[in-house]
């Protein structure tokens, strides 16, 4: 059983307001979820209008899988026009 943890540091354009943030966030966290089955989190930058942190997981019998799902997460979150990615990671466990 392999664990995959992605995470992804983003500057949210335009955001005027933590409400304006949140409604691009909350759209990236309800997307990966229905799409890829993953478990989302807003794990920083809270209280900042514009920069955000979404970490997600994942869990399959091997690696590749595991893979394939966060492949599949990253370019839906690097093709989010309201919003550009400054930083990623990556862990498995």
């Amino acid at each position: 059983m392999i664990v995959g943890v992605a995470g992804w540091e983003l500057e949210i354009m335009g955001a005027r307001s933590l409400k304006e943030k949140r409604s691009v966030v909350r759209s990236l966290k309800d997307r990966l979820r229905t799409r890829f089955n993953l478990s989302v989190a807003e794990t920083a930058y809270q209280d900042l209008w514009q920069r955000a942190e979404i970490t997600v997981s994942t869990v399959a019998a091997d690696q590749r899988r595991v893979d394939e799902v966060l492949d599949r997460a990253d370019r839906l979150v690097a093709g989010e026009f309201r919003a550009r990615v400054i930083d990623s990671y990556r862990t498995f466990y």
